[in-house]
């Protein structure tokens, strides 16, 4: 028997239940699952069936679940006969007619499936990031591609590491591809004279070495007719950016303003005061996508020399390696951090070879005490109310219990303390662990 699980109840395929529920979340990039505030009237959206493991089939119609830990687990696990899983990216600015149609029919496709992740679809096209097992997540990949509107994605793909990389399935229909403040519904995406010149890793690599050159020749930090802008947030900077790029001023994505800046923030924008049509403006980004979309913007401003490396920082770790490449790539699913081993093993061994190690490469530090970190991963504030994603050495995480800061320490809502890689559960596991614990006391 399956069930659909939303929130803390779980209800059984019934005709009575609709099976597109999806409760969103209110949360932005800075905090990495942060609590939820549910509402009735939510719009509809599939959520991936699951079935109930290790115990009888449950005979009723509706069922909490949540109270304690009974173990819900997708129903491909044994079906599947192939459990290598993998994480899959892609997006594709395209014109879709009816994108609710578009959704409806994805949705169909991947009915039985075991795929877990974020795929959104509107008029301008998808953005998808999930995981599965790589028969599930390759099928729904090779069906995509029958499309001509789909044929040339590129496609990402990465170890999962600890089967799924994303709690569950959320596939709908969204008016906005990737958040920005006012939206980017009005803008030219599907038209790609109106966005950057795409670079492939070879070639983005070429020019990184060309303008690092001309730096040590000159003995600057940057050549001045270059800008390498950084499109991501500043706490991904923190555990791995390019050589030569600056800091962020950004927390969210959703409010990057760089070129768009007034007076009296110039000096935080890399793009503030220099000539629009000299100088060459190299931008980057995770997957590429969010320099594609502000790329369109920054040409609206009337930035003449726009150039995005293609398919992001994964594509060029997976073809380049980690020439000029300093650190880890942040991912925003379980996985967190990545080492650019994950991409190209060989690649980074010959890395090591010739780029000596300096103190430079120890970029990351400790948000608490700012000592230097052993390990190039955010992890969540304990604090469920703060829930801030911060950078942690091994000390201050045991000091301060897990929490950001002392303050958090007394906060009337704290998870225990994780070690490793674990990422924190629904904040109702551990409140009904500790009112059984005072009971059982």
């Amino acid at each position: 028997m399956e069930a659909y699980c939303c929130g803390i109840i779980s209800f059984a395929r019934i005709p009575a239940i609709p099976k597109r529920i999806h409760f969103p979340s209110d949360s932005n990039h800075h905090h990495f699952y942060p609590s939820r505030k549910y509402s009735t009237t939510s719009r509809l959206t599939y959520v991936k069936p699951l079935v109930f493991r290790g115990q009888p089939q449950p005979n009723t119609g509706l069922s909490s679940q949540c109270g304690n830990r009974t173990e819900l687990l997708p129903a491909s696990d044994d079906d599947n006969g192939d459990l290598d899983f993998i994480v899959v990216n892609f997006y594709s600015f395209n014109f879709i007619k009816d994108p609710e149609e578009e959704v409806a029919k994805h949705l169909s496709f991947l009915e039985g499936r075991d795929i877990h992740g974020r795929i959104y679809l509107n008029e301008q096209g998808i953005n998808a990031q999930y995981s599965g097992p790589s028969k599930d997540a390759l099928a729904y990949v090779e069906w995509l591609r029958e499309d001509d509107r789909f044929s040339d994605i590129l496609v990402q793909i990465s170890p999962a590491l600890n089967g799924h990389a994303f709690p569950k399935l959320k596939l709908r229909y969204k008016p906005s591809l990737v958040q920005l403040e006012g939206g980017i519904s009005h803008l030219p995406l599907i038209d790609p004279s109106k966005r950057a010149t795409p670079l492939a890793p070879s070639e983005w690599r070429k020019k990184l070495e060309a303008v690092h050159e001309l730096d040590d020749a000159s003995n600057s930090t940057f050549d001045k007719n270059y800008v390498l802008l950084d499109v991501r947030n500043g706490y991904e900077w923190d555990i791995g950016h390019f050589e030569g790029a600056r800091r962020p001023d950004v927390d969210c994505f959703r409010s990057t303003s760089f070129g768009l800046s007034p007076e009296e923030v110039t000096a935080s924008d890399p793009l503030a005061n220099i000539d629009k049509e000299k100088t060459n403006i190299l931008m980057y980004c995770t997957g590429g996508i969010r320099c594609d979309v502000y790329s369109t913007i920054l040409r609206q401003q009337g930035f003449q020399n726009l150039y995005t490396l293609k398919g992001g920082v994964s594509h060029y770790l997976e073809k380049e390696g980690p020439q000029k490449w300093i650190g880890n790539l942040f991912v925003f699913d379980s996985r967190l951090s990545l080492p650019p081993s994950t991409y190209k093993k060989e690649a980074v061994k010959e890395a090591s070879k010739t780029r000596p190690t300096s103190k430079s490469n120890l970029l990351a530090s400790c948000y608490i005490c700012g000592s230097p970190v052993t390990e190039l991963r955010h992890r969540n504030c304990a604090n469920i109310d703060c829930n801030l994603l911060f950078l942690c050495c091994i000390d201050c995480v045991k000091d301060f219990r897990g929490c950001c800061s002392l303050n958090c320490t007394t906060a009337p809502r704290l998870r225990p303390v994780l070690l490793g890689h674990q990422r924190y559960e629904k904040w109702h596991i551990y409140r009904d662990s500790n009112m059984q614990t005072e009971l059982t006391v």
